[in-house]
């Protein structure tokens, strides 16, 4: 079972850029926020030591902008997705709408519609 573990980190490891980006593609949200939303998603626990590099990377290339946004007494950054981050998101989207959503579809147990 430890293998199995391995290749479901390993592959989650390697999509979280991707989530991120559809996250932010929907709503602005808080890096805490990013944090309980991938927690939601993907079953796992996520810390902030492994979201905020993301986003700080994300935000360094140009797919994603973060804004301090007074709340209260508080402030807060929003990171929200940029026109260069909807791109990719797209490209993204593209490359799974070819070959691969086959694998996809029988990993999921869906039938392929073709």
């Amino acid at each position: 079972m430890e293998a199995g573990r391995t290749l479901i980190h390993f592959t989650l490891r390697s999509l979280n850029r991707i989530i991120i980006l559809s996250l932010l593609s929907r709503a602005s949200l808080s890096g805490y926020r990013v944090t309980k939303e991938m927690r939601r998603i993907t079953g796992r626990k996520y810390n902030v030591g492994v979201i905020y590099p993301i986003l700080y990377q994300l935000e360094g290339d140009g797919l994603i902008l973060g804004e301090w946004v007074e709340r209260g007494r508080r402030r807060i950054k929003k990171y929200s997705i940029t026109e260069k981050g909807r791109r990719l998101l797209q490209e993204v989207r593209e490359f799974f709408k070819g070959p691969i959503r086959e694998i996809l579809l029988d990993l999921l147990g869906s039938e392929s519609s073709e």
